[in-house]
């Protein structure tokens, strides 16, 4: 029988060979309020944010995800445990899904950053992919390390569903890769704390299905606020904190 030269055929994946994944942004902490860099410091989530946490686990509880993996810094790990006791899903922490490190620059407001160090403030509201603060990570880094992260949780959950607890900046990386923009873009859509967003990993490409579902949010009462808050900082300086 004459065999055929498939050394060159195009191999249409199986229908199964996807991982739906619901990303959730951690809730609110007091950092964000004071507009300060959080990087990779371990601050835990203030009242309203461990209320956001509560509001949305309810909103996920039913939902048909297989496993949870969150970031292990506090804030998102707090978030992410919410999920857990409500939906009595497994919970697994990966460091992959950290914030990006901002080395020196943590712990500074905005304000101080653009006083204190010009230099670097001008370097971070560009978005140069490249720069890197000072014992930190450049947008390069992080989206390496987010991807394999993400590509090594979704490639074990092939035909399931899963949710990922992580960070303005790493679902900000998300983000750009499903939809082509480039790192340097500013960003114009917004991550707000205990945000609910949608995609469809494949070894091929990470496609968006839905973005910034804030809707479980609605019942809680708005917390006094300074001029802006640590969401509304970022995005005016094109990046998270």
């Amino acid at each position: 029988m004459p065999t055929q030269d498939v050394s060159h055929a195009h191999v249409v994946p199986a229908p199964h060979a996807s991982t739906r994944l619901t990303l959730i942004r951690h809730g609110e902490t007091a950092w964000n309020q004071d507009r300060r860099i959080q990087g990779h410091t371990d601050v835990p989530l203030n009242p309203q944010g461990l209320a956001q946490a509560q509001c949305m686990a309810q909103a996920l509880a039913d939902s048909d995800i297989d496993a949870i993996y969150s970031s292990d810094l506090a804030r998102a790990w707090q978030t992410a445990q919410a999920l857990h006791q409500r939906s009595h899903k497994p919970l697994q922490a990966h460091a992959g899904l950290r914030e990006r490190h901002f080395g020196r620059l943590q712990g500074l407001t905005l304000e101080a950053l653009r006083t204190q160090a010009p230099e670097q403030a001008q370097a971070f509201h560009a978005r140069d992919p490249h720069y890197q603060p000072p014992e930190g990570e450049s947008l390069l880094q992080l989206q390496a390390r987010v991807l394999a992260a993400i590509a090594t949780l979704a490639a074990a959950h092939l035909g399931g569903h899963i949710a990922i607890v992580s960070h303005g900046g790493v679902l900000d990386t998300l983000y750009r890769q499903a939809t082509g923009l480039p790192l340097d873009a500013p960003r114009t859509w917004a991550i707000d704390n205990t945000s609910i967003h949608r995609m469809l990993w494949t070894p091929q490409h990470l496609r968006l299905l839905a973005w910034g579902d804030v809707g479980h949010l609605q019942a809680l009462p708005t917390p006094p606020r300074h001029a802006a808050s640590g969401e509304q900082a970022a995005l005016v300086a094109g990046q998270a904190i």
